[in-house]
């Protein structure tokens, strides 16, 4: 038995011939040795034998919490396992979940679309005095985060007494996950101050959140914190790292990063270096990287043709892109996804090739989702084309009704065109429908701090200091040439009204805070973040900027970054 017993315990065991064994020798399930059937249970499952399983399961008379654990994990991505744990609370024997059952089950309540089944796990939960378990309570965090019920997520892990790294790394990866990245690093600074030890979960997920707010300072400190417990090492924290700095636009940083680990990295490492030069427009950079990726032996994936179909579709070179779109399924036999064909719908409306692109987006073999159309869409808003516009917009709306870049974009073509009238229409069908219009926002990060700006916003501490510096700045700009660039303007105004509106545009507030006394050193690069696109009045008077405050900016709007340095913008005013 001791032998059968040592075999289970190899995972590369194959689990048919133990049986066999343990048949052969008339070991049969008895209470004595359910611990030796339990393991087989698990063992099964680990080979993907789930039915045989399931058929000795069923053969143990005696089942305890343990044995139905074991079955219940083998089918956790299948409602399967839901259905089991109802028979086990129903069992005669009257056997209880442990923490195990419980995580195993919130595993599967995650990969199913009735949320209803969380809450009532946690119920009870409550009743068997399980929800201080750390591991039930970090699987009960997971699960509500993946459903996007941020504030059930926080609510039990601030309710838990014993929170330890496993717990901690589960709300940090959450929430910047679900585009809170400030939460998150105000978690991970928590943790810290409980001296709960980091893993390279935990610092990943803080560098995701630094990074998808464009948080340069915070990067760097968790680097530095990596490097401290000996985590800058791991291939995932590595990546991570690559990653953050690639999406806070220091691509060198990235590179520094990227040859330390080039070795040990996998594809996604290199995947990760590929989309830093992607966002920056550098596609000769992401094309040497692929080709120097399979000089190494590695295979090319779905998301390394994905970041050279962003550089090329960034450039607008639409050639380049059906090219490498066209190489991916027939030289390395990968099925493009939708995001793929989204790159090439790009790139062909960057040029005006608007009847081409929306053909290519009903023949491509998949239903046009939101992001193509809005593609489309804001296509026609760079070609003035208002026809087409309205026709992008009915279909954006189909899929959702409540769009508000939808309105947004067709008001921007109407406005461009100086079609009053159609613009108003509009807006009154935005508030018929009672959409609300996202509001842009900017922000600059000062010594770990964010300082977040709205169009003419006078809540900051030093609105005086910032607006007699922007009236400062765009007096200097206008001795250089700068004209202001009503063209997005969305609603019928006069000139000096028109001028007034665009002076405070929330970037322009952000880069004017930048540039006080006391703010950032002289000669640093301002870094801006904008949660929309950039218009072409503050594209244009950046350029300006960047001569008169001989200052390096850039910034990372909703679709790409931008470096202004020297009257010239990296995108080469595409974008």
């Amino acid at each position: 038995m001791a032998s059968l017993e040592s075999m289970t315990a190899n995972p590369k065991t194959d689990p048919r011939c133990v049986h066999t064994q343990a048949i052969t020798k008339g070991i049969n399930p008895s209470p004595q040795n359910r611990a030796f059937f339990n393991n087989l249970i698990t063992l099964y499952s680990n080979h993907n034998l789930n039915s045989s399983a399931l058929q000795l399961f069923h053969s143990i008379p005696c089942p305890n919490t343990v044995t139905w654990t074991s079955i219940i994990s083998a089918f956790a991505n299948s409602p399967t396992a839901i259905r089991l744990f109802l028979s086990m609370l129903r069992h005669p024997r009257q056997c209880l979940p442990n923490a195990r059952t419980f995580a195993t089950l919130l595993k599967t309540c995650a990969s199913l679309s009735d949320n209803s089944l969380g809450p009532q796990l946690q119920s009870l939960s409550f009743k068997l005095s399980l929800h201080q378990n750390p591991f039930v309570g970090s699987a009960f965090v997971s699960l509500y985060c993946k459903t996007r019920d941020l504030d059930a997520a926080r609510k039990v892990f601030d309710e838990m007494s014993d929170r330890d790294e496993v717990c901690f790394s589960a709300i940090i990866n959450g929430l910047a996950q679900n585009k809170r990245p400030v939460d998150a690093l105000r978690y991970f600074v928590e943790m810290k101050r409980q001296n709960v030890i980091s893993t390279f979960y935990s610092i990943s997920g803080a560098l995701c959140a630094a990074s998808r707010a464009a948080m340069l300072d915070q990067c760097m400190i968790i680097h530095g914190h990596a490097v401290v417990t000996g985590l800058d090492l791991d291939i995932y924290v590595g990546t991570a790292l690559i990653d953050g700095y690639g999406k806070c636009g220091v691509v060198e940083e990235a590179v520094r990063v990227f040859n330390e680990l080039e070795m040990e990295l996998n594809v996604a490492g290199w995947n990760a270096m590929m989309a830093a030069y992607a966002l920056l427009g550098r596609k000769e950079n992401v094309v040497e990287l692929f080709r120097s990726m399979e000089s190494r032996g590695m295979k090319a994936d779905e998301y390394s043709f994905l970041a050279i179909l962003t550089a090329f579709y960034n450039a607008g070179m639409v050639i380049e892109t059906e090219m490498w779109l066209n190489k991916m399924k027939m030289q390395y036999k990968l099925e493009p996804r939708i995001e793929h064909y989204t790159c090439l719908v790009g790139a062909m409306g960057k040029v005006g090739k608007l009847d081409e692109a929306e053909k290519v987006a009903l023949t491509m073999p998949y239903e046009p989702d939101a992001a193509v159309w809005r593609v489309l869409l804001s296509s026609c808003a760079n070609n003035k084309n208002p026809d087409v516009a309205w026709r992008m917009t009915e279909k954006l709306l189909e899929i959702d009704p409540n769009d508000d870049s939808a309105y947004v974009i067709l008001a921007n073509v109407f406005a461009s065109a100086s079609m009053w009238d159609e613009v108003k229409k509009v807006w009154k069908m935005m508030r018929d429908k009672r959409v609300r219009k996202e509001v842009g926002r900017s922000w600059i990060e000062v010594r770990g701090d964010l300082h977040v700006f709205f169009a003419g916003d006078r809540r900051h501490a030093r609105k005086d200091e910032i607006f007699a510096k922007l009236t400062e700045l765009m007096a200097e700009i206008e001795k250089l040439g700068y004209v202001p660039n009503s063209d997005e303007m969305l609603h019928e105004l006069e000139e000096k009204e028109k001028r007034e509106l665009l002076w405070y545009h929330s970037e322009k507030l952000a880069v004017a805070f930048g540039l006080l006394s006391g703010v950032t050193p002289p000669g640093k690069p301002l870094r801006i973040a904008k949660n929309l696109r950039i218009c072409k009045d503050c594209h244009q008077a950046f350029k300006y900027i960047s001569i008169v405050a001989e200052r390096e900016i850039i910034v990372r709007d909703v679709h790409r970054y931008h470096r202004f340095l020297n009257g010239s913008c990296s995108c080469a005013d595409s974008w």
